[in-house]
């Protein structure tokens, strides 16, 4: 929920900060006094775009910042994963916009973009009346909110499944398919091409060997000059390294039998020196044998890099990449040959998956028929409280082209109304009455609240066009919703106001020509004088504070 709200240099509110509760609250003032600026702030807070226009006159700067309680949610949790953001079950989200434009949003101190925060937004606030294109007023939601009405979560889980393992299957069937064509195309060339990669076979890694064995060639007797010169250093003459170390190691074996081994470590160390120098002596013989063998082979090694560089060049290739595409030119000529059997295979595996996809997808679409039915009867009964005794609700269900079937089943999903008797039916979206329009969406929400994550819900204009007993019924309906829900209405009927748990009172104030506005909590008292003041207007009566307490029921 919206714990609270701390305004700055919005239109003309300069600084107002705000705590709400739990439950039903009503936010009441005159006309111009500034309601629409908390909704417009708020609206910061959930992506709408910015402009510069809402910044205070005289100011440079604005800045929203809202406090919300969002608890266990799993699906907000879940994006915040997604987008590497850390969730806490209170989350802080502030917006600033200066004068040039240029704006930030941050997410418990993290930057984040609006993208990101249009994605969260949906679990953290509904706002009906000015923001048409949220929540239930988008028709690709309904299907998720007939499902989580529902009482088929498992059955929807069967069916997503189902649909991965075909998309599976599919793919490997597609990716089969495809080579399989491809190789028919190709197969006399491919023919040709794997005998010709037989006779060459090209190795791992085989340019860098070729390569280093032509350099050592190339430079064979600059190489055998130089190890030659390394033989001789280690046995110069008069004696070699090898017979120094010796003597050396003999002449501290003597000291270390006078003194009890003290220079042992010394010892250990000529003797390994001694042993590296024999190493050393062995491998530069080694090396000289290995170039004196290879010398005759420079001819047989060129004709070999030429040869390969020859086939990288005619496959637009690198050497290196050689042995890979011999080995996919022979998997497709396998292909070839048990290339139809496979696919055989996997035609029927997909037309398995397929099937058992189907079966759990009706299955869902029955249990969602079912729910829609009673979904469509409670949303009904609300409505005669309403006074929409003649308006119709109905949750629309249709069968989607067999192509557009996806893990969400073989279903479109819309709720459908009409207002008057002989009207047809048309999508909730396009309800041109507001009053009517919120209405409905508090019916749906009534029913609706226990299984939403939205934990917030803001009305605006839920009383436009109605009074008396009807406005007396949207009150009760409104309390009812606060019980599950977070609600903040925004009204100027008395009738809904006195059913609130909670009473702001929005207020403009001039001083010195500045116009500002202020949000005060009320008391008891100071909300049963609100409400007497919507009843009668300027001129509170006694009548009308008397009204007041009665519809208040203080």
């Amino acid at each position: 929920m919206l714990k609270s709200l701390s305004i700055r240099n919005v239109v003309l509110i300069d600084k107002l900060d705000v705590d709400f509760q739990g439950g039903f609250s009503v936010l009441s003032g005159e006309t111009g006094a500034g309601k629409s600026i908390l909704l417009d702030s708020v609206g910061l807070l959930l992506g709408r775009r910015a402009d510069v226009g809402m910044i205070r006159n005289g100011c440079d700067k604005l800045s929203v910042i809202g406090v919300f309680e969002v608890g266990d949610n799993s699906e907000l949790a879940k994006i915040c994963s997604e987008y590497e953001v850390d969730f806490q079950s209170e989350i802080l989200i502030k917006r600033t916009l200066d004068i040039s434009g240029k704006g930030k949003i941050l997410f418990n101190d993290e930057p984040i973009t609006l993208k990101f925060l249009k994605e969260i937004s949906v679990y953290l606030v509904e706002i009906h009346g000015q923001f048409d294109n949220q929540g239930l007023l988008n028709p690709a939601t309904h299907i998720g909110v007939l499902d989580k009405y529902g009482s088929y979560e498992a059955d929807l889980i069967k069916m997503k499944n189902y649909f991965d393992d075909y998309k599976s299957v599919k793919k490997a069937y597609d990716e089969a398919e495809k080579q399989y064509i491809s190789a028919q195309k190709d197969e006399e060339n491919l023919r040709h091409w794997v005998d010709e990669f037989q006779k060459i076979k090209p190795q791992e890694n085989e340019l860098v060997d070729l390569e280093d064995r032509r350099r050592q060639m190339m430079n064979a007797e600059k190489i055998l000059e130089n190890l030659t010169a390394a033989e001789r250093a280690l046995n110069c003459v008069p004696q070699s390294v090898r017979e120094s170390l010796r003597q050396a190691q003999a002449a501290v074996a003597r000291v270390n039998a006078i003194m009890n081994d003290k220079f042992s470590e010394l010892y250990d160390l000529l003797d390994t020196s001694l042993i590296n120098v024999e190493e050393a002596e062995e491998e530069i013989a080694a090396a000289s044998n290995e170039v004196n063998l290879n010398q005759n082979d420079l001819d047989g090694i060129e004709e070999r890099l030429f040869k390969l560089k020859s086939l990288a060049r005619k496959h637009q290739t690198f050497v290196d990449d050689l042995p890979r595409i011999w080995h996919e030119m022979e998997e497709k000529l396998n292909s070839l040959a048990h290339g139809e059997d496979n696919l055989q295979k996997l035609a029927r595996e997909k037309e398995q998956a397929w099937q058992k996809y189907v079966s759990a997808a009706k299955k869902v679409s029955q249990a969602r028929q079912a729910t829609a039915l009673l979904l469509d009867r409670k949303i009904m009964a609300e409505l005669p409280d309403l006074k929409m005794e003649k308006a119709r609700f109905m949750t629309q269900i249709s069968l989607k082209s067999e192509d557009a079937w996806n893990e969400s089943g073989l279903d479109d999903v819309c709720f459908m109304v009409s207002t008057n008797p002989g009207q047809p039916f048309g999508h909730l979206s396009k309800i041109a009455s507001g009053g009517e329009l919120a209405r409905f969406m508090l019916a749906i929400k009534v029913n609706l609240a226990q299984t939403s994550q939205v934990e917030t819900m803001i009305f605006d204009e839920v009383d436009t066009g109605i009074g008396g007993a009807t406005a007396q019924a949207v009150g009760e309906k409104l309390a009812k919703l606060g019980e599950n829900t977070q609600v903040l209405v925004v009204t100027h009927s008395p009738q809904v106001a006195a059913q609130s748990q909670h009473h702001f009172k929005v207020e403009k104030q001039v001083k010195d020509n500045v116009t500002t506005t202020t949000l005060r909590q009320l008391t008891s008292k100071e909300k049963q004088e609100e409400v007497a003041r919507m009843l009668s207007g300027e001129q509170i009566s006694d009548e009308a504070r008397a009204a007041a307490k009665v519809l208040i029921g203080a």
